[in-house]
């Protein structure tokens, strides 16, 4: 009797689908976002499928994820839904959108603050976006020319959702034209904002400037930088390096700082600084708070000398900057940073040091600081280990999202 033979059944590959290998496909059904180029093993999406939505599947041809198609970008892929047959249209940005909303309302306590991230873009399904809430204006920033394909949909889904006075584009993933500077956030719904809008976070105030080609000058993911900095600067000397717009310092001062030095190299940004103490209705007659511009450790080199002390001291630093001549990177020069520091606080002070590099690890800051106390000759233990607020939801397996380090250390 002939036999026959047995041949399993093979799964249908689905004609917009993608398959995935090993790890890729295993890290992308943990839950990770994002699809690199390099994964696909040489293939190519077409220039064509921008904006497609795609089925992610395993070497089984099991169904991972569902993906919009970025050729250009990098990511190639960016993940947006786990459900089977989900579309990406108006009625998926309406239901993101409220459950963002949602989400902010139960966790945040919007009552306390008008301004805070309303959509963390990969994080909660609407790809290669983020959409900032400042007041009755919404700041869209687009991470991917992907976001282009799909910016009418999310604009009037916020508008039916959140009916904002404004919304705001910035295009983060266009570089400016050689020689030229980024242009200002773009008007795309509603009515223009004023050259100020002020903002409400606990007990501070802030102007912002939504229309700013970048950030409107507060950085809403250092809430809890801030929230520290409030608890701990009553009655301290309060030294702040890389002040920006001076959020910080205009915290420590309205918290009841014994006196607050604030320094930045951008001289035009200590106006801005004023401003958020003036808000504050704190008298800036008062000698006690002081706005230093040049560079950090040309400054703390000269506090060190004129033998100033400080009882908290506060390192915001970009992760790269280059002025004055001199070039910083989080990376390499931490240590050094926190050193110098060190050298201008007394002992019982308390360091609150910050660093927003998604590619330098936690453990590599705590080295850095480590380094930073040996070169200074001080001892530094971490008290308290702070990051994102809730507002900037992260999946579990998006590591890159979780970017932010806030270290609250003393010195010994």
């Amino acid at each position: 009797m002939k036999t026959r033979e047995y041949h399993p059944a093979q799964p249908k590959r689905r004609r917009d689908s993608v398959k995935l290998q090993g790890d890729v496909a295993r890290r992308v059904g943990d839950g990770h976002p994002w699809v690199f180029g390099d994964a696909l093993r040489g293939r190519v999406l077409g220039a064509e499928s921008q904006g497609s939505a795609v089925d992610l599947v395993d070497p089984q041809g099991r169904f991972i994820a569902r993906a919009l198609s970025d050729p250009q970008g990098s990511p190639v892929l960016r993940v947006f839904s786990s459900t089977v047959g989900q579309a990406f249209d108006l009625d998926h940005l309406l239901a993101c959108v409220r459950r963002c909303q949602d989400l902010r309302r139960r966790l945040l306590g919007i009552q306390l603050t008008n301004c805070h991230r309303l959509v963390n873009g990969d994080s909660e399904g609407i790809p290669a976006v983020t959409v900032d809430r400042y007041g009755d204006f919404l700041v869209l920033c687009h991470y991917s020319q992907l976001a282009e394909t799909f910016q009418p949909l999310l604009l009037e889904a916020l508008v039916q959702v959140v009916a904002p006075r404004g919304i705001y584009l910035q295009r983060r993933h266009a570089p400016p034209a050689p020689g030229q500077v980024r242009p200002g956030a773009e008007l795309v719904y509603g009515t223009a904002a004023p050259p100020e809008v002020s903002v409400t976070e606990g007990r501070c105030r802030y102007v912002v400037d939504v229309t700013a080609p970048a950030s409107p000058g507060l950085f809403l993911d250092m809430r809890r930088g801030r929230e520290a900095v409030a608890r701990l600067a009553g009655a301290r000397r309060v030294l702040n390096c890389f002040s920006y717009t001076g959020a910080f310092s205009a915290v420590a001062a309205a918290h009841g700082a014994a006196s607050v030095v604030s320094v930045d190299s951008a001289g035009r940004a200590h106006g801005r600084a004023r401003r958020n103490f003036e808000e504050n209705g704190i008298d800036l007659s008062d000698h006690a708070y002081e706005f230093v511009t040049g560079d950090a450790f040309a400054t703390l080199a000269r506090l060190l000398e004129h033998q100033r002390r400080f009882d908290l001291v506060i390192l915001d630093p970009p992760t790269f900057s280059s002025a004055r001549g001199r070039t910083f990177t989080a990376f390499k020069d931490y240590a050094e940073l926190a050193g110098a520091a060190l050298g201008v606080m007394d002992s019982g002070g308390i360091l609150v040091a910050c660093c927003n590099a998604a590619k330098m690890p936690a453990a590599d800051l705590d080295r850095a600081l480590g380094r930073g106390a040996q070169m200074a000759s001080r001892r530094l233990v971490v008290a308290e280990r702070l990051g994102l607020p809730p507002d900037f939801p992260v999946l579990p397996a998006f590591v890159e999202g979780d970017y932010l380090k806030i270290l609250v250390a003393q010195v010994a």
